[in-house]
Formats: C-alpha cells, structure tokens, sequence
C-alpha cells in the first residue's frame, strides 16, 4: 500500500548498525535525528488508522503500523463524561497479542464512521485513505496533503495552538472564486489583454509596474487567488486581517492590495496587514542542525519542544523581529541561567514567589500599603518600568510585534534582580516591609500576566 509519512529513523548500534531495541521491545526513537518523509517505503515504516466517534463524549482510534519489518497493531479508547474530566485507555502491542483482538473489533465497526477532523479543511468529516496503486498521483497526492496536514496538527497541539478552519487554494478554484473575482476585475474595466496574457492594472494602485493574471497558456499567476480569498474573506465578516508570510512573498502586497481595491466590494485600502518573517537556523552543539529538501529531512516545531520545551521555544521564537534572522539554540535553550532569556524571566517570578511564601501573608493586605518607604534608586527603576507595561502592551499589539513584549519582561526581570541584591525585603520594620512586598508582587503580576500574553507559563517554584 502506498503511504507517505514523517518519522525519526530509530538509534542504531555504533557496532553491528542494527537498531537499538528497548526494554519494551520497540526500536528506539532517535529524537535528536530530524524528521525524514519517507513514501512508499516497502515496509520499513508506515502504518494507517481509523477514528470512530459514536459521540461526541466517546472516541475510538485504530492503527496498524510496520515498523522497521515488526508490525504492531495501537490504538486508544477515551471517553468524556464531562468538560473537565476524561478517561483513555491505550493499547500496543504485536500482531498476535491485544492487536489481534483489536483487529476482530475493528471488523465488527460500523462501515461509514467520521474523522475527528477534516486534514483539508478542519471539519468533522471523511477519512482519506490510500488505495493501494502507485500510479494513482491524485489519490497519492490526497492522502500525503493529509498526513502532513496532520503533523501540522501535532504541532499546533504541541504550540498550544488552534485553528478554527482550514482553507485549500484549490477550494478556490473548484468553487469558482478565483474565475468570478477575475470577472469582476474585467468588468470593472482594471484589466486589459497583452502578449495573449490578462494583465491587472495594478500600477493605478501603487504597484511598480502591471501585474499578470492569466497567462497565455490558461493558467493563473499565484497572486489571484490571494485576491479572490481575501474577498471571501472579508464577505465572511473579517474586517482585520494579519498574513503571516515568509519575506519571499515580499512582492505580493502590492499586487493583492492592487486586486481588492480594483475588485471595489468595499475593502479599505491597506487591507490585508501583512507580517513577513525569515527561516530560523537551529543551532545544537555549536553546530547547525542541517536540513535538506532533496533529502526529505527537517526540523518541526515538535522538534524544538522536545529537544527544549514549549516555553522556551514560545519565548525564543517571539523574542526577534520576524524580518530578521534568527538562531534558535537548543543548548541555550536548556541553560539554566542568567544567559538563557526565559529561564531569566520565570526565575524572576519564581523567586518573588518564594519571597511571599515566606512571608506568609494575604497579598490583599498589600493594596493600600504605603508606598512613600520606597526610595531607593533600584526601587524607583522597578516602579517605573512596571508603570510603561499598558503602554508597552498596547503599542505591542498595535505593531504586531510580540518582541516588545519579551524584551520588556527581560528588563523588567533584570530591574528585580538588582531590587533583590540591593534592598533586603522582609525587614522588621511594618511598613517598610508592606511597601517592598507590595513592590515585589506587583512585579510578580506583571511578570505572569506578560508571560501569559505570549503564551509560557509562570511557575512558581525553580
């Protein structure tokens, strides 16, 4: 059966390059290895599945999976009773243990079942499934989109992250979007032919020079049905929109600004906002992780949450302007240090909370405590850095650039470390004390609530 999926190849002996079997008896995973694509791999690893949902509140997931010549069948049951507690069961094992059991089962299901989530568009709907011929591309085609439309998934779930749909470009055209906008841009007289071309006069609108449509050949230039999706959606109501997109889609602005405008529905110039961001390098060991598409090995999201953790990697990832570079090292990544930027900033939570535990007292107590004890110059910095967070916060979001916000709460950890080696908090002295403590769990607040707004946790205890 054709199959193309994404994996790690396993931990093989130095000695014999056999792979490297656990206590479980499975191979074990190479997780500092990138992911590879392997497709049609005759064998060495692939596997296909099932989702059954009889409910909404009970989940049934089937897999039969080859790896490295073992086959092993796994799967999970899990059931919700309500919104905040579960139970799941897991299963794995050989061909003739539980697998086998689980195998009658599966025969014995229902023949139409539902999918948890569409891979293509995000919706509850049908599995793609591969039909077995080699030759069959557009079958082959789907179920890839699918595979790797789940990895994506995973590593969305991994970030924390959801989408609440899912859009194909080809959706455009099957729909007929991407011929009607063109329509429109022909009778609203902003287009004229060339060369055997369908040129947008795109230079009415501030674009350097015109921009083609359609090419001689029928086919479409790749910045249509960019103009044809923004109109769908800001006739689904979106009236602020933000694209992310890699600095190569640079010259796309103005061609797609030029289109909504000509297309004149209604959209606002300047729509849509546009974030245009650079690759990250990975660095690990002093050396850079390399990838290679000929090769068919990367580096996901997963990856750098597996080698590192989910905070650092949110931490890391947002601490630079998109548009420039920017190297992701793993290794500072798991310094427990003052170099390390995110364990900086949670060590200052942390050890404000350590200072509060220790004092033993309500927090509401510290409202009105008077601050007029505070003098010192170490003070007098901490409390004006906490007095710029809403301003910061604001101009932040107004820019699109969560870097304000990292950088923010590293000075704002910075001023706490030199309040704390400067100024002893828990003194005899009542008000002073309330005052330096009031100082401090403000600080704390802020530090959670900033840490909150990017998405990486607050502990406290390090």
């Amino acid at each position: 059966m054709a199959r193309c999926v994404s994996s790690r190849d396993a931990v093989r002996d130095p000695v014999t390059g056999a792979p490297v079997t656990g206590a479980d008896g499975r191979y074990v995973t190479d997780k500092t290895a990138p992911r590879t694509i392997a497709f049609n791999a005759e064998g060495l690893i692939w596997d296909a599945g099932v989702v059954w949902r009889t409910n909404r509140r009970t989940a049934l997931n089937a897999y039969f999976g080859r790896r490295y010549g073992s086959d092993s069948y796994f799967g999970s049951f899990s059931y919700a009773p309500t919104a905040r507690s579960s139970l799941n069961i897991s299963v794995y094992d050989s061909i003739n243990g539980v697998g086998g059991q689980l195998s009658n089962a599966l025969a014995a299901l229902p023949t139409e079942f539902e999918a948890v989530r569409n891979p293509f568009n995000g919706a509850l709907g049908g599995c793609v499934a591969a039909n077995g011929d080699v030759d069959d591309y557009d079958n082959i085609r789907q179920f890839a989109v699918a595979y790797l439309r789940n990895e994506q998934d995973k590593d969305l779930q991994a970030f924390n992250l959801h989408f609440d749909e899912y859009y194909l470009e080809s959706s455009l055209y099957t729909s007929g979007r991407v011929e009607a906008t063109v329509n429109k841009l022909v009778a609203n007289g902003k287009t004229y032919e060339q060369d055997g071309a369908l040129w947008l006069k795109s230079t009415d609108y501030g674009d350097d020079k015109d921009r083609v449509m359609r090419k001689g050949d029928g086919t479409y230039t790749y910045f249509v049905p960019d103009v044809a999706y923004h109109i769908a959606k800001w006739e689904r109501g979106f009236t602020k929109v933000v694209n992310i997109q890699g600095m190569d889609h640079h010259g796309t602005i103005a061609r797609v600004r030029a289109g909504l405008q000509a297309a004149n529905v209604g959209i606002p110039q300047g729509y849509p906002d546009y974030v245009l961001h650079t690759m990250v390098r990975v660095m690990r060991g002093g050396e850079e992780v390399k990838i290679s598409k000929r090769a068919g090995s990367y580096v996901t999201l997963r990856d750098l949450i597996e080698w590192t953790s989910k905070d650092a990697v949110r931490f890391f990832l947002l601490s630079r302007k998109p548009d420039t570079e920017y190297i992701f090292d793993i290794d500072l990544a798991l310094a427990q240090n003052n170099d390390n930027p995110v364990y900086y900033v949670q060590y200052a939570h942390a050890r404000i909370c350590s200072v509060l535990t220790a004092w033993g007292g309500e927090k509401a107590s510290l409202t009105h405590a008077d601050l007029s004890a505070l003098q010192s110059p170490q003070a007098h910095a901490l409390m004006l850095a906490l007095a710029k967070y809403p301003e910061m916060l604001t101009s932040a979001a107004h820019d699109f650039a969560p870097h304000d916000v990292t950088f923010y709460l590293r000075e704002l950890a910075s001023l706490y470390h030199s309040y704390y080696d400067a100024e002893r908090i828990l003194v005899d002295d009542e008000a002073v004390k309330k005052a330096r403590l009031a100082l401090v769990a403000a600080t704390a607040q802020v530090l959670h609530n900033g840490l909150k707004v990017l998405g990486v946790s607050a502990p406290t205890k390090m």
